[in-house]
Parts: structure tokens; sequence; C-alpha cells
């Protein structure tokens, strides 16, 4: 009888050890998708300012560079697409296309010295490069918290937890391809 009770006592033992472990183990996966989350709306709150600022850099081009409406257009279709974009993957390209229509404007700003010298100007171009800087840093540290927990539901026995409890792979904030490709600025006149 005295076995019988020290075998029940010692299953019982191993299922407690078991059930904390496996409590500790998805309290760690919650807390690391948690901080995924929370990096990625950070990503989402810098290109948001972005956003915010383009407007009136556009209005200020505007002004001085009327008939450069080719570029004008692509920050404005390219800022739509990133207002629409949803997953990491998507908010990575729409932002790719942003800078490359930047890119194009800022080429396009070379040829108007008093839009350069134009104070508002300066200042949304300060505050631009400044959120610019902003998003970089958040998407490496959103990047960097991917890593963690992609390792972690990945590594064992994180893997047969993460699998039993749903915790799934994260995306990381990819540059797109195209992205490394000079933008194309034509001087022709078409517009």
């Amino acid at each position: 009888m005295k076995k019988g009770l020290l075998g029940i006592i010692i299953v019982v033992a191993v299922i407690v050890v078991l059930g904390l472990s496996l409590k500790s183990s998805y309290n760690n996966f919650v807390n690391l998708e948690e901080n995924v989350n929370q990096a990625h709306a950070q990503i989402e709150n810098q290109l948001q300012r972005r956003m915010d600022l383009i407007p009136n850099l556009v209005s200020t081009v505007k002004g001085y560079a009327s008939h450069e409406k080719e570029v004008i257009t692509s920050i404005s279709d390219a800022r739509a697409r990133m207002a629409g974009a949803k997953t990491p993957e998507e908010q990575a390209t729409a932002n790719a296309e942003l800078s490359s229509a930047l890119s194009r404007l800022l080429v396009v700003v070379e040829n108007y010295p008093n839009l350069k010298a134009d104070q508002q100007f300066t200042q949304l171009m300060d505050e631009l490069s400044g959120t610019e800087n902003r998003i970089a840093v958040a998407r490496k540290d959103y990047n960097d918290q991917v890593a963690e927990y992609n390792r972690k539901i990945k590594n064992f026995p994180g893997v047969l937890i993460a699998r039993m409890t749903g915790f799934t792979e994260k995306e990381y904030f990819k540059a797109d391809p195209k992205a490394q490709e000079a933008p194309k600025v034509d001087f022709g006149g078409n517009g």
C-alpha cells in the first residue's frame, strides 16, 4: 500500500512540475509576443508620423514646383498604399515605395534653390529626416524582438509548447528588394 501511495505522489509531483514548466513557458511566449507587438506599434507610430509630415511637404513643394505633377502624384499614391498596408511585409513594401517617391522629390527640389532656402521646407525636411532615423531604429528594435521570439519558439522544448498553444513564427520587417535600386528621375518634362 505504501508503494502505491508513493507512486501516486511521484506521478502527481511530475504532473505539477510539468504543469508549472508549461505555464512558465507559455507566459514567456506571451511576453515575447507582446514585445514584438509593441515594437511593431512603434514602427507604425513612426510611419504615421512620416505620413502626417508628407502633405505639408508636398504642399510646400507644389508652391515652387507646380509642374512636377508626376513626382507629387507618386508620393500621394505611395502614401495611400502605406495607409492601406496591414502586415509587416506590406508595410515594408509600401515604405520602400514611399521612400523611393520621397527620393525623387528630393532630386526635383535640387532644381529649385528658393525652395531649398524656404524656412518651412527646411523645417519639414529636418522633421522628416529625424522621423526616418526613428523609423530605422524602430525597425531594428522590431526585428530584434522578432528574432528573440522566433528563436524561442523554434528551440526545444519551446517548439513543442509553441505548437500546442498556437504560437507561430513572426515576419521580419524587411526592406523591399526594389529599395536597393536608385530612383529613376526623368527631367524630360512629361508633366
